[in-house]
């Protein structure tokens, strides 16, 4: 076991074993450096939540009364930066868990590796995990042997795995950024995609057409309808698609689509729902200009009518989080790159979200 370093100002390099005060346990024993940059720690919101390695991406869960999270992990590589993002590389998976959001944060360790997964070439990025009848379902994006993404799932008894993935990819599923939302029926469904490098650019009415290379090739025109994201309601046994998947349409206030020029409030990636006072809340990452908006409907399926920002830009090139109620109370993970200042090697952080009496969301600001 070994212990992890739950806040900590900026100021010098630091290793996981030199850590004090709030502590977490692990079952990898492999401490990481992490090299600090920022001298200005005072200056975010909140503090990382893991400084032993880089993490992003987090999709949190309270399962059995626990706070689990799911997040892609960061690890710098030899693979070349381009606007494809090829050098967001990761390899593996962790799960985290918290009794409380004061509590100390526990490691389980690896519980997924690319190596694991009988169709996944690279490149496990975000990911996201269900519970069912007992059974934990880890949903996670990969490429396959001809650099296409899709999303796979694992299977485990806990939610901290181990996780058994399965041998295929789910049939009809592409793109990136799984997240599958429990309604309040028992229903679950799957919003996925995202642009640029999570090539939904790519596909029309689910399918594929190598539009080109660059990331732009395949979006509308700025005038033309946004690109949204993709809602598949799931099988009985949580492995497939029970329907055809949809485009989820975002409008604006008097009821038209968003435009693809309007890069302050279009889909991006990193598609999330939530559930308040019986309306469904999509929230999302318009990317390149690095907010996370809100949409709002009376449908899991939508059209949802954009209402305004959740977070304000972070730190770091992309901003991708998860929205959970906590005993009555509701939190926003998302990441920054307060530990690294790069781009691909983030850290994840968490603080409160406030759903005004109008049931639109408090504008959080991550940088003071």
């Amino acid at each position: 076991m070994k212990n992890l370093i739950y806040s900590l100002p900026a100021l010098v390099a630091v290793t996981l074993l030199a850590s004090c005060g709030k502590s977490t346990e692990s079952t990898d024993t492999a401490a990481t450096e992490v090299e600090v940059i920022d001298s200005t720690a005072s200056k975010y919101l909140s503090q990382p939540l893991i400084t032993d390695h880089y993490t992003a991406d987090p999709s949190a869960h309270v399962f059995d009364g626990k706070i689990y999270i799911y997040p892609s992990h960061d690890v710098e590589s030899d693979v070349p930066e381009d606007d494809l993002g090829a050098h967001f590389n990761m390899m593996d998976y962790h799960v985290y868990s918290m009794d409380s959001p004061t509590s100390p944060i526990v490691d389980a360790g690896k519980v997924l590796g690319v190596d694991d997964i009988p169709w996944a070439k690279r490149q496990l990025w975000a990911p996201d995990a269900a519970e069912k009848d007992g059974k934990y379902y880890l949903y996670f994006p990969a490429k396959d042997e001809n650099d296409i993404f899709k999303i796979g799932v694992a299977v485990g008894d806990s939610p901290t795995g181990p996780f058994t993935a399965q041998p295929e990819a789910i049939k009809g599923s592409y793109s990136i950024d799984p997240a599958v939302y429990e309604d309040t029926d028992g229903s679950y469904y799957m919003y996925f995609g995202g642009i640029w490098g999570g090539q939904l650019q790519k596909y029309r009415a689910n399918k594929f057409d190598d539009k080109g290379p660059a990331p732009t090739d395949g979006l509308p025109s700025d005038d033309e309808p946004a690109l949204g994201p993709i809602i598949a309601k799931m099988s009985e046994d949580m492995l497939e698609f029970a329907e055809t998947p949809k485009e989820v349409m975002i409008l604006d206030q008097n009821g038209d689509p968003i435009l693809n020029g309007d890069n302050e409030r279009r889909f991006f990636e990193a598609a999330w729902v939530h559930k308040y006072k019986g309306t469904y809340y999509l929230s999302y990452s318009t990317g390149d200009t690095h907010f996370i908006a809100y949409a709002t409907s009376d449908s899991p399926y939508g059209p949802f009518t954009y209402q305004g920002v959740v977070l304000n830009p972070v730190d770091g090139w992309t901003n991708h989080h998860s929205i959970v109620e906590v005993d009555g109370e509701w939190y926003i993970f998302y990441h920054d790159t307060q530990l690294s200042g790069k781009t691909h090697l983030r850290n994840i952080k968490m603080t409160k979200l406030s759903h005004q009496a109008d049931g639109s969301i408090e504008t959080i600001d991550p940088v003071k």
